[in-house]
């Protein structure tokens, strides 16, 4: 038997909010100086992060 799904209203409604927000992206020197010392940790996730950061930034 599995449980049964719980319903969290606040939780649904905090997700909603925070997709209707913006929030403002550091400038690209930032985001670029971030990108070369994720590189260098040989952190992947950190990379992939920062690199849609920088396209998104982009994008404005």
């Amino acid at each position: 038997m599995s449980a049964p799904l719980v319903r969290r209203p606040t939780e649904a409604a905090a997700i909603a909010r925070a997709e209707r927000s913006t929030r403002p992206l550091p400038p690209l020197p930032e985001l670029f100086a971030g990108l070369c010392t994720a590189r260098r940790m040989r952190d992947r996730h950190g990379e992939c992060l920062l690199a849609h950061a920088i396209a998104r930034r982009g994008e404005q």
